[in-house]
């Protein structure tokens, strides 16, 4: 079978990048990263990429007049390199209607919470706020409104006596290193379907199941 062909789109570090860069250098693994793209040039995810020998581009968002722009020259560029899914790891960029309508279902993002909790930014620092007792990660298909979309992995990491922003977002991140390759995995092997805005998910035994009663 072909490898699913990935383009992961960064704005910073890249620490997710390079979970997806790792998973993808076993053989057995059912998808590629064919491209980085990422709105800043200084972003370090970049570095990653060129060391794997991936592709990267840079389409600074500063230099379009409108998001319709930006986005479009996104597109352009995944459709010149023939992504099939583009995964969100990091890219600090809203994108428009018209740009998630054109990847429906082919466009994935990773969000530091167990959304439907604590959307948006500061998630840990609310998720302290809150009292919690567990925090965690969630991989989701992308809709036009933040940080929506049906659920395909989450993973669910303790919030423990002491802990500050920085020692929760440290436990969540390693949830998300995990979490983000398997949620990849299962699409490349044709193991993720959605009925009704929901993800179902194929077992081993070829039965489906709700993803949210893993």
């Amino acid at each position: 079978m072909a490898r699913l062909r990935v383009a992961v789109l960064i704005s910073g570090r890249g620490s997710n990048l390079q979970a997806l860069i790792d998973a993808c250098a076993a053989r057995d693994f059912p998808a590629e990263i064919r491209l980085v793209l990422s709105n800043r040039a200084d972003a370090a995810g970049l570095a990653r990429a060129n060391a794997a020998c991936i592709a990267t581009k840079v389409i600074p968002h500063r230099e379009f007049a409108t998001r319709s722009e930006f986005d479009a020259a996104l597109d352009g560029a995944l459709q010149a390199a023939d992504i099939e899914l583009v995964c969100l790891a990091g890219f600090m960029r809203l994108l428009g209607e018209d740009f998630v309508a054109r990847w429906h279902d082919r466009l994935i993002n990773i969000h530091p919470s167990l959304l439907p909790e604590f959307r948006g930014l500061d998630t840990h620092k609310r998720a302290l706020a809150a009292g919690v007792p567990f925090a965690g990660c969630t991989v989701h298909y992308v809709r036009a409104a933040v940080d929506d979309g049906p659920i395909i992995v989450q993973r669910k990491v303790p919030v423990l006596p002491g802990d500050d922003e920085a020692a929760l977002a440290a436990r969540v991140l390693e949830a998300e290193h995990q979490a983000y390759p398997l949620a990849l995995r299962l699409i490349a092997e044709q193991r993720v379907r959605i009925r009704d805005d929901r993800v179902e998910l194929c077992d081993n035994d070829g039965g489906w199941r709700d993803a949210l009663s893993a």
